[in-house]
């Protein structure tokens, strides 16, 4: 993993952008492997082990040096559940970058082997990583890197 995040960032600055989907544990994590990475989404669900996951990996990333630390609520059903996330996030200092509201069309599409932006490209879980894409435009793009440093501080 450390060999390929490596090779995926040798390009020029603003050149190339990579998301990698990795394990929700914190045995992935080490200096040679984050090197290169400047922003993380942490995907949380509003269930204790996965909000207890968040507080773990949220502080190592930011102990590794990653200045971009997120998380990111997935399938949330109801507003309690993200009020759930939300105070968690807050009363761990990690600042909530996106919520994806659980959303029927994913089951849908998967159904028709179709990817769900073509299947429903406005779908509700569309609309809110189109979001997420967003900040992450203007945060890491936009301010060349030194906007909101994804800890609380809603810059």
């Amino acid at each position: 993993m450390r060999g390929l995040l490596g090779e995926l960032a040798t390009g020029k600055q603003g050149e190339e952008v990579t998301i990698t989907d990795m394990e929700a544990s914190i045995e992935h994590m080490s200096r040679a492997t984050v090197r290169h990475v400047e922003a993380m989404l942490i995907v949380t669900e509003p269930y204790f082990r996965s909000l207890e996951t968040v507080g773990r990996i949220a502080p190592l990333a930011q102990e590794l040096g990653i200045e971009h630390v997120w998380a990111v609520a997935n399938k949330v059903r109801s507003a309690r559940d993200e009020e759930i996330i939300h105070s968690y996030c807050a009363d761990h200092g990690i600042e909530v970058g996106g919520v994806v509201q659980w959303d029927e069309a994913i089951q849908e599409a998967d159904r028709e082997g179709r990817a769900l932006l073509d299947y429903e490209p406005a779908a509700p879980a569309v609309v809110s990583v189109e979001r997420i894409a967003d900040l992450l435009e203007r945060e890491m793009v936009g301010t060349g890197g030194n906007g909101s440093s994804g800890r609380g501080d809603q810059s």
